[in-house]
């Protein structure tokens, strides 16, 4: 009879050392899970350099910062006009460099509608009706997002191929040149990828 009962605890044992492996295995797989949880961030490529969609893309982002979300915005190809600054020029630079800096957009407020521009007119009237119902501009919410803490990353090779040097662009405090890689690093780890 103590035979049977030794052998008991034995197995008892020795299955409550098996229970406690599993579950020391299944908590680590439980961290490694929680350590690849997207984070509360957005990452946004900034694809167009038309005005309506600038507008989106800036009310987005000042938006889910207000809403506790780390937000990176990657400015690429059009897109990258935008934060070029009115007041600087870029020396140096090459032909098609001159030719794409008189041919697109320089800032902000040089940007116009995607559709039903018509000269000129329906983006004046969108800005005149924006500025009537007290909507902020892109230079205000530029200025937001730089209040707010948003991240700026500008395209190098969009930079590279359209001739732009970093002394025309904007100054801002968390803005950096990077590639590709950098805007991947960062939708990997957010919550919400868009592309505007």
């Amino acid at each position: 009879m103590e035979n049977i009962n030794n052998i008991n605890k034995e197995n008892q044992v020795r299955d409550l050392k098996a229970l406690e492996g599993m579950l020391k295995a299944l908590k680590d797989e439980l961290q490694g899970v929680k350590a690849k949880q997207p984070k509360e961030k957005l990452a946004m490529v900034v694809f167009s350099g038309d005005l309506d969609r600038a507008l989106a893309a800036f009310i987005i982002a000042t938006g889910a910062v207000a809403m506790g979300m780390e937000v990176t915005m990657f400015f690429t190809f059009w897109g990258t006009p935008l934060l070029r600054d009115p007041k600087k020029v870029g020396k140096g630079k090459d032909f098609f460099g001159k030719m794409f800096g008189m041919m697109l957009p320089k800032g902000l407020k040089a940007a116009k509608l995607s559709k039903l521009n018509m000269g000129g007119l329906g983006t004046g009237m969108m800005k005149y009706l924006m500025k009537k119902k007290n909507m902020a501009s892109l230079e205000q919410l530029l200025e937001m997002a730089k209040e707010l803490g948003v991240k700026i990353v500008i395209c190098e090779l969009s930079m590279q191929i359209m001739g732009f040097k970093k002394e025309e662009m904007i100054d801002y405090p968390d803005l950096i040149y990077a590639g590709v890689a950098k805007f991947l690093e960062e939708a990997m780890d957010s919550k919400v990828q868009l592309f505007i």
